[in-house]
C-alpha cells in the first residue's frame, strides 16, 4: 500500500480502477484518507491480480501530483508557446487540419496515438480519421511492441485473437517464456507462475532469452538463444514434433491448412537438432531436452512478448510458435496454447477499435470491401478509408518527406520511443502542424508542438481497458480534472465537430462505449469473433458498475453477462473456412549484421521499476532507488576489449545515432551483445535516449521495428571529474557534459560528469547550486586528490549537498538522501557530510533491492549475517523484502549466495 499526499485536490470516495502500466491489467483500489493522502492497494476482487500489485502499481499515489502537469492549452506564436483558451486551441487544430486536407487531401494528415489511451478515446480517434477524414493514417505506439503478435494471430487464426487466459498458466504442466523478462516486465503474472512452481514442483519452466534475466531464476532450463534465431529454434521444434509422432492428426486434417508447406520450410535448415543448436548457439543437450519435454507434455503454454515481436522477422517468430501448438492440437483447451503477453495497459483495446493503420474498428479489415461498407454504414460517415495507412516508422518518414503535413500525437512520446529518433526530430521540425495531447508540460516531443492540449491522466479519466487475456475492465476516475484538462475522447470529438462532422455528439465515455459495443454486433452473424453483444445497451449505472469480463460477451437466459475465458474450444477459427493456418516461416537473419565498425549487438528493454519514457514513474522516488541511471550492460571481456570499465561512462553508437551511459556487468549477457534500457529521455538525462541508436528496419508484415538487434560500437567517454548533487531546488545543467536527474523524496538527485578541469571548486559549486556568498556553506577540499565536498544549510536543515571527485568512488547516496527527511542536522550529520560517510547511528542502507518496502542491499546483507538467514522466505519474514510483488526475489537469492560465501571464506 502506498500513502502519498495530493495537494489542493479533493478526492472522491474509495474507487475500484485498473493499473495504467503493463498488459496484466491489475485491479486497483484508491482510497482517500483524512490527511489528504490516497491509499493505493490491489483490488482483491479483480481476476487479473486478486489483490496483488507490483511496485510500480503500488507507487501510483506518488505520481498523481500536479507538479509538471500540462494544465492549459497552448498555441505557438512567434516561435513561442503561449497559453490559449480552448476555443483558440481547438480552432487552430480544426482549422489547420481542414486547410491541409482541402489543399492536399486526407492522406496529408495523421494521428499517432497510444496504448495508454482508454478504449473510448481510441474509438473516437479512429472514427474521426478513418470514417470522416477518410484516411487510415492513424497508427499507435502499439506498433512498436505488439503488432507482430497481431499479424501472426491474423495469419494463423483469421483474426487478432488470443486463445487463452491467465488460468491456463495455473493448469499448465510446462510453461515456456520466450523473449519475456516476465519477472520484471509483468511481475504479477510471473508471481502466478512462481506460485504454480511452488505448488507443483514437477511443472517445467523454460526461459528462451539471449540474456540471463531475473526470470531465469525460476527456470528449470534457460536457453540463451543467439539474438534473431528464434525461427530456427521453433522450426526445429516443429520438425522434431513431426518426426516424434506427437502431431494431432485428426485435428490437423479437420481444422487446419498449410502443414505441408510449413514443414517443408522447417526441414530446409532446421531438421537436424545439432545444426539448429549450432546456429542458435545453444548446448545441444539443452535444446534436445526442451524439444523432448515439449513433445512429452500435453499441457504447454508458450508465452511470448517483446523479444519475439520486436524483430524484422517478428511475425514469422510468432507463427513459428503457433505452428508447434497447431501441430500438436494444443490450443483452445485448459492449460495450453500460445499466449501473447501484451506490453501496454490497453494495447488490446486499441486493437479492438482498429487502432493500427491497417485495421478497421471491431476487428474488421480495411482491405475487405464488405467490412468497409459495414463500418461506414454503421457510422453514417461521409467516407471510409480505402487502403491501409502509414505505419509508425513510415509515417515519420513521410512527415520528413513533406507528404504528411500535419500530425496529432496523443498520449505518447515518439521522440524517445521511436527507432532512429533523430529522424523523428527532423520530421517534427519540418512538419507544418504538430499537435500534442499530453498530461505533462515538458517532454521531448512537446518541444516541437504548435498546439499543446491538456489531457486527463490516470485517476482523472474514465473508461475501459482490455488486458492480455481479453478481460475488459473499468478504469474509473477518483480525482477531479485539474486545470482545464479534458478527456481525450472529448478533445477529439470537439475537433471533429469544428471540422463540420456529425456523429460526434458524445456526452460521456459511456456513450462512446455503447457505440463501440453496438458496432461489434452490427452485421455480425457469427462471422466475427469479437462481439460485445452482452454489453450493448448498458445504462450509465450499469457501465459504472461493470465488472471485469472477457470478450466475446453475451447474456445468458437469466440476463447475466457471460464472458469467454478461451477461444477455439470448438475448433472453429476465424478464417472463412473455419480452419487455422500453418504458416511457412523460412528463417532469415536480422536485417543489419555486425561488422568491424559496429561489432556488438544492441538489445533494448525495460528495467524493473520504470515504465516507458518515465513521464509517470519518474515522478515516484521509490521507483528511482533501484536503477537510478541508464546503463550499458556488457560482458566483462567485451568491456576489456573495447577499453571501458564498469562504473565509468561510455558512448554507444550506431550508424543512426549515439548515447552515453554507465557501464555495468550484470552477469546475464553473452559476449558480443550489450543491453541498454529504454526509459531515459531529455528531461531525465543529458544524452541517454537509446531510440537514437535503434535501426529503423521493420518487419515486412507487421511493420514492427527491430529493437532487439542493432549493430553498435562502445567506446570510452572520457571525463575529468564525477559528481553528484542532492538539491531541494532544480539546477540548470546546460554546461555539464553528462548528467542524469533522479527524483528523491523532497529533493532531486543529479549524477553528473564533466570534461574540463574545475579550478576553483568552491566557486564552481556555489554557482552550480545557486548559493550566494551569504549562504550557510560547509565544505571540505583535498586539493591534491581533487576531492571536494560541500553542504548548503538553511536554518537547521540541509538544502543542498555536492560531492566531487576525479574518480567514480563517490559516497553512498542512500544515507545522504535520508538527511533530507530530517528536520535538523545533528553535529554528527554535519561531520559525516564533510567526511563523506555516515557516522554514529545513522546507517547506510545501500542501494534499494526491494522497492515495495524500501529495503536496501546493506540491510539485507547485515540481516543475513546477524540472523543466519538461509532462504528468501527467511529474509522476507525478517525484513518483508520480497514479500509483495516478488520482483526482487532473484536479487535476494544472489545476495544470499554471495553473503554466505563471503562469511564462509
Amino acid at each position: 500500500m502506498n500513502l502519498s499526499p495530493i495537494p489542493a485536490r479533493r478526492i472522491a470516495l474509495a474507487v475500484r480502477s485498473t493499473c495504467p502500466y503493463c498488459g496484466v491489467g491489475c485491479g486497483i483500489t484508491a482510497t482517500p484518507l483524512p490527511d489528504g493522502a490516497i491509499a493505493i492497494a490491489g483490488d482483491p476482487g479483480h481476476a487479473a491480480n486478486r489483490g496483488r500489485l507490483c511496485v510500480k502499481g503500488a507507487a501510483l499515489g506518488e505520481t498523481i501530483g500536479l507538479e509538471g502537469r500540462l494544465l492549459h492549452p497552448a498555441v505557438r506564436e512567434a516561435g513561442a508557446l503561449r497559453r490559449a483558451s480552448w476555443d483558440q486551441a481547438l480552432e487552430r487544430v480544426a482549422g489547420g487540419l481542414r486547410a491541409i486536407i482541402d489543399e492536399h487531401g486526407p492522406d496529408a494528415v495523421a494521428l499517432y496515438v497510444s496504448g495508454q489511451l482508454l478504449t473510448e478515446d481510441y474509438y473516437v480517434a479512429n472514427k474521426l480519421m478513418k470514417g470522416y477524414i477518410g484516411s487510415a493514417n492513424i497508427d499507435t505506439n502499439s506498433r512498436l511492441c505488439m503488432s507482430s503478435a497481431v499479424a501472426g494471430h491474423k495469419r494463423a487464426f483469421g483474426a487478432d485473437l488470443v486463445p487463452g487466459c491467465y488460468e491456463d498458466f495455473d493448469l499448465a504442466d510446462m510453461v515456456v517464456l520466450v523473449g519475456s523478462n516476465t519477472a520484471w516486465c509483468h511481475p504479477i503474472l510471473f508471481q502466478r507462475i512462481a506460485r504454480l512452481k511452488e505448488a507443483r514442483p514437477e511443472v517445467r519452466i523454460v526461459v528462451i532469452d539471449p540474456r540471463r534475466t531475473a526470470t531465469c531464476e525460476l527456470a528449470d532450463l534457460h536457453l540463451p538463444v543467439k539474438p534473431g534465431t528464434d525461427v530456427w529454434l521453433f522450426n526445429g521444434l516443429l520438425s522434431y514434433l513431426a518426426r516424434s509422432g506427437v502431431q494431432d492428426t485428426a485435428f490437423i486434417e479437420a481444422h487446419t491448412n498449410g502443414l505441408e508447406q510449413a514443414l517443408d520450410a522447417a526441414q530446409v535448415d532446421c531438421a537436424d537438432p545439432l545444426a539448429v543448436a549450432r546456429h542458435c548457439r545453444l548446448d545441444p543437450d539443452d535444446l534436445l531436452a526442451f524439444y523432448a519435454g515439449f513433445a512429452a507434455t500435453a499441457n504447454v503454454v508458450t508465452a511470448f512478448s517483446q523479444g519475439v515481436n520486436q524483430s524484422s522477422a517478428g511475425t514469422d517468430k510468432v507463427n513459428s510458435i503457433i505452428n508447434c501448438h497447431l501441430l500438436t492440437g494444443r490450443i483452445g483447451q485448459p492449460g495450453m496454447g500460445p499466449f501473447s503477453i501484451t506490453g501496454q495497459p490497453n494495447a488490446m483495446g486499441g486493437r479492438e477499435v482498429g487502432g493500427l493503420a491497417n485495421m478497421l474498428a471491431a476487428h474488421m479489415d480495411l482491405d475487405n470491401p464488405q467490412h468497409r461498407d459495414t463500418v461506414q454504414t454503421f457510422w453514417s460517415s461521409p467516407r471510409i478509408a480505402g487502403k491501409g495507412g502509414l505505419k509508425a516508422v513510415d509515417l515519420f518518414k513521410a512527415i520528413e518527406a513533406g507528404t504528411v503535413k500535419a500530425v496529432w500525437v496523443i498520449a505518447t512520446n515518439p521522440m524517445v520511443s521511436m527507432p532512429d529518433a533523430n529522424q523523428v526530430q527532423r520530421a517534427l521540425e519540418k512538419c507544418e502542424l504538430v499537435v500534442v495531447s499530453d498530461i505533462i508540460a515538458n517532454t521531448d516531443t512537446n518541444a516541437f508542438a504548435d498546439v499543446l492540449l491538456p489531457a486527463l491522466g490516470w485517476g482523472e479519466k474514465d473508461g475501459t481497458v482490455t488486458n492480455s487475456e481479453r478481460l475488459i475492465s473499468r478504469q474509473r476516475a477518483f480525482l477531479p480534472a485539474p486545470g482545464e484538462a479534458r478527456a481525450d475522447w472529448r478533445i477529439l470529438a470537439d475537433v471533429a465537430r469544428r471540422m463540420g462532422f456529425d456523429g460526434f455528439d458524445f456526452d460521456s465515455s459511456h456513450a462512446v462505449f455503447d457505440e463501440h459495443a453496438r458496432l461489434s454486433v452490427f452485421r455480425n452473424e457469427g462471422t466475427r469473433v469479437f462481439n460485445l453483444a452482452g454489453l450493448c445497451g448498458l445504462t450509465a449505472d450499469d457501465y459504472d458498475r461493470l465488472e471485469p469480463v472477457q470478450w466475446p460477451v453475451r447474456r445468458g437466459a437469466d440476463g447475466a453477462l457471460q464472458g469467454s475465458a478461451r477461444l477455439f474450444g470448438e475448433r472453429r477459427f476465424a478464417h472463412a473456412d473455419g480452419k487455422a493456418r500453418f504458416i511457412a516461416t523460412a528463417p532469415r537473419a536480422p536485417a543489419n549484421r555486425v561488422d568491424p565498425a559496429y561489432p556488438l549487438v544492441l538489445n533494448t528493454g525495460r528495467v524493473r521499476d520504470q515504465w516507458h519514457t518515465m513521464s509517470r514513474t519518474g515522478r515516484a522516488p521509490r521507483l528511482a532507488d533501484h536503477t537510478a541511471e541508464a546503463f550499458i550492460d556488457m560482458h566483462p571481456q567485451d568491456a576489456l576489449l573495447y577499453g571501458v570499465r564498469e562504473g565509468e561512462l561510455a558512448r554507444v553508437s550506431s550508424q543512426w545515432g549515439a548515447m552515453v551511459a554507465r557501464v555495468q556487468h550484470g552477469g546475464g549477457i553473452a559476449r558480443g551483445s550489450v543491453f541498454v534500457p529504454i526509459h531515459w529521455n531529455g528531461q531525465t538525462a543529458s544524452d541517454a535516449r537509446v531510440g537514437t541508436l535503434v535501426n529503423p528496419v521493420v518487419d515486412p508484415v507487421s511493420g514492427e521495428p527491430e529493437f532487439k538487434h542493432t549493430p553498435v560500437q562502445v567506446e570510452r567517454f572520457g571525463v575529468a571529474w564525477h559528481a553528484f548533487v542532492l538539491s531541494r531546488s532544480e539546477l540548470a545543467l546546460d554546461q555539464v557534459a553528462h548528467w542524469t536527474r533522479v527524483q528523491g523524496r523532497g529533493f532531486a538527485r543529479y549524477e553528473m560528469a564533466g570534461r574540463g578541469q574545475v579550478r576553483d571548486r568552491a566557486a564552481w559549486a556555489r554557482a552550480l547550486l545557486g548559493a550566494g556568498d551569504d549562504a550557510d556553506w560547509l565544505d571540505y577540499e583535498d586539493a591534491s586528490d581533487g576531492v571536494y565536498r560541500a553542504v548548503h544549510v538553511v536554518g537547521e536543515h540541509i538544502e543542498q549537498c555536492i560531492f566531487l571527485s576525479p574518480r567514480t568512488d563517490l559516497p553512498a547516496r542512500a544515507w545522504l538522501a535520508s538527511l533530507f527527511a530530517s528536520e535538523s542536522l545533528t553535529r554528527l550529520d554535519r561531520a559525516g557530510l564533510l567526511a563523506g560517510q555516515a557516522l554514529g547511528q545513522r546507517l547506510d542502507t545501500g542501494p534499494t533491492v526491494c522497492s515495495c518496502f524500501g529495503v536496501g542491499r546493506n540491510t539485507i546483507c547485515a540481516a543475513i549475517v546477524a540472523q543466519d538467514l538461509k532462504t528468501v522466505p527467511e529474509v522476507t519474514a525478517c525484513l518483508k523484502a520480497g514479500g509483495n510483488c516478488g520482483s526482487c526475489v532473484p536479487e535476494i537469492k544472489v545476495l544470499l549466495i554471495q553473503t554466505r560465501a563471503r562469511e564462509a571464506a
